[in-house]
């Protein structure tokens, strides 16, 4: 796993893309800086009629707006939107009103992420969790009306990509051995058996989460009758405002090893362009890869299907009727 880390973030570079999204309406989370950013630029840049900036801060969407305008020359086309995946509300309101206002969704990057240093609980899980993991799938599901929508009346498949990460490959994960039912409450406890829990290992477990839940949800949803392309990319190590709250560890690493910004966004960029053949697929460096091992093993089945057992019973808690698609 290490020596193709190295290898991927020393010697590979995911390929630009330069089709047109002409006529197209795109949605980026977390994009007014980093990753999120430099996809909703080339998504611009590429033609598309509406990007959609979906941020915490609107003063730093419109800031990122600007930006993109500048550098594409293209006005009138990208529009920032509230969206603050610590609160479900807000999760809930977003997909709401972009349902609402917007004639179609194509793409929908579901890209917003944190990776914590510090324990702080939002909405009733460890902050990481909340917005990961469930404010993910919770945004993912309210927008797949719309998805719909727009497959039948424009007579095309959209795609959903979530931004996952090669970390889940060296996630622990010791919270899979908790009792049946018990999986998300574990991970909502500052202390297990007296000790502090390790938030170091706190992002590589929601990537694992997130991986097992878009796995299981295809798995429930293939393809030949689902109308919606879901898919979920690794972007490797890149530069981007991620380590802001976790620490030096990962500074010290991107230093060194990081992609720019702007290479690490082309996979997210090409992930949501992939079509109906990476439906269910992990995407690394741009092309479809084999999760670890252990995703791919039975143990990781069985955790699989307890993991989207436990985070539908949340997601049904927050809006009853929300996982019936």
């Amino acid at each position: 796993m290490a020596l193709r880390f190295f290898y991927s973030q020393l010697f590979v570079t995911p390929p630009a893309l330069t089709g047109s999204y002409t006529g197209q309406t795109v949605i980026v989370t977390g994009s007014n800086v980093g990753l999120g950013l430099e996809a909703a630029r080339t998504f611009t840049r590429l033609g598309a009629d509406t990007v959609i900036l979906a941020v915490r801060s609107l003063s730093k969407g419109e800031a990122a707006k600007r930006d993109i305008e500048a550098t594409t020359g293209r006005k009138d086309v990208v529009r920032v939107m509230q969206l603050d995946m610590a609160s479900y509300q807000s999760v809930l309101d977003f997909a709401a009103e972009a349902s609402k206002s917007l004639p179609r969704i194509d793409i929908a990057i579901l890209n917003a992420g944190v990776a914590r240093g510090d324990f702080e609980s939002m909405e009733k899980d460890e902050g990481t969790i909340t917005v990961n993991v469930v404010s993910t799938f919770l945004l993912a599901f309210a927008l797949i009306p719309k998805l719909r929508e727009t497959a039948t009346k424009y007579n095309i498949r959209p795609t959903l990509t979530i931004t996952c990460s090669e970390v889940h490959e060296y996630a622990k994960f010791d919270e899979k051995r908790a009792p049946e039912g018990q999986i998300f409450p574990r991970l909502a406890q500052q202390h297990v058996n007296g000790k502090h829990i390790d938030m170091g290992e706190r992002y590589q477990t929601s990537k694992l989460l997130e991986v097992l839940a878009a796995r299981e949800f295809c798995d429930l949803y293939p393809a030949s009758n689902f109308p919606i392309t879901v898919n979920y990319v690794n972007p490797g190590l890149c530069q981007s405002e991620l380590s802001r709250d976790s620490g030096w560890g990962l500074w010290f690493l991107k230093l060194f090893l990081a992609r720019t910004t702007e290479v690490g966004s082309r996979t997210l960029v090409i992930a949501g362009s992939s079509g109906v053949g990476s439906h269910g697929e992990y995407q690394s460096d741009g092309k479809i890869t084999p999760p670890s091992e252990w995703v791919r093993s039975e143990e990781g089945a069985k955790v699989q299907k307890r993991v989207w057992d436990e985070l539908v019973g949340k997601l049904e808690g927050i809006k009853k009727g929300i996982t019936k698609v």
